[in-house]
């Protein structure tokens, strides 16, 4: 695990971040646009942590992420731009088109990216036999997924969560962007998980809870705390706002997918700002 940067300077990054995601949803005609603006601080803060690295992404000891919610692929590929494994010039002019590689869901022939994702539900039993690997390896690599709350409606999530809990695969962090809104509604009305945290707890993980999901410190303290824990997985339960970054998308289930119009674009882009002058100034 590499020490966190500044964090001030991180936390307007995100920013920086976001608006990079919506330009590249805006120069392939769609994308996740409001799980996108959730995960970036998350997103951020694990790849300025992890030991993984453009010129060590081939390691063996490498660490590994794979991002289970593989529909938000725009704020990865610019968070991978960001952290030099890609170009984003090059994501704005291929992202969605005919015959790319960048395609809408995590494709695992571009550098930085783990498995192919966005099939819901597969992301957390994949990064349990990446975590057993490395135990029955002695490696000491450690694995990490991003899921939404949503997508814990799907069974194989706790088949992969019993797993980990019974190999003790304390190798392992789930990350869950609690961001309360899914593609049809609220996800307490559409299908409620009911006590993540328990539920966690009942196959054998650490569980930790986070206010603020889109506060990198509070981020890194999670992950700390995680990287300490031995026998137990740990999964970090991160209370975010779907949408974060612009009033006019925060909190709505209507912006789940969507391409904004020219004007709500040069909203969005001024909110955005807007937030990150504030984090500067603050």
């Amino acid at each position: 695990m590499r020490k966190l940067g500044n964090v001030k300077k991180l936390s307007a990054t995100a920013f920086d971040i976001r608006r990079n995601a919506l330009d590249i949803i805006m120069a392939g005609g769609g994308g996740h646009i409001g799980g996108d603006m959730s995960e970036a601080e998350i997103l951020l803060t694990l790849y300025e942590r992890m030991n993984v690295t453009p010129e060590t992404q081939d390691s063996p000891d490498r660490d590994r992420f794979v991002l289970s919610k593989g529909h938000c692929v725009e704020t990865l590929y610019a968070v991978l731009s960001y952290e030099g494994f890609m170009k984003l010039d090059e994501v704005l002019a291929k992202f969605s088109r005919f015959g790319s590689e960048y395609i809408g869901h995590p494709h695992n022939t571009l550098p930085g990216i783990e498995m192919n994702s966005g099939s819901l539900g597969h992301g957390l039993s994949v990064s349990v036999g990446m975590a057993l690997a490395g135990k029955m390896d002695k490696k000491a690599y450690r694995v990490y997924t991003l899921m939404g709350d949503g997508e814990l409606a799907e069974g194989s999530v706790w088949e992969g969560a019993a797993a980990a809990g019974h190999y003790r695969l304390d190798n392992l962090c789930a990350i869950v962007d609690h961001n309360h809104l899914q593609i049809s509604g609220n996800v307490d009305e559409v299908l409620s998980p009911g006590d993540i945290g328990a539920r966690f707890a009942a196959s054998g993980w650490n569980v930790l809870k986070i206010s603020n999901g889109n506060d990198i410190a509070q981020i890194s303290s999670a992950l700390d705390e995680a990287e300490k824990t031995k026998i137990h997985p740990t999964v970090i339960i991160a209370e975010t706002t779907k949408g974060k970054g612009s009033a006019l998308i925060e909190n709505k289930a209507s912006w789940h997918h969507k391409l904004p119009t020219q004007e709500e674009y040069e909203k969005i882009a001024a909110d955005i700002a807007a937030y990150k002058e504030a984090v500067l100034n603050g």
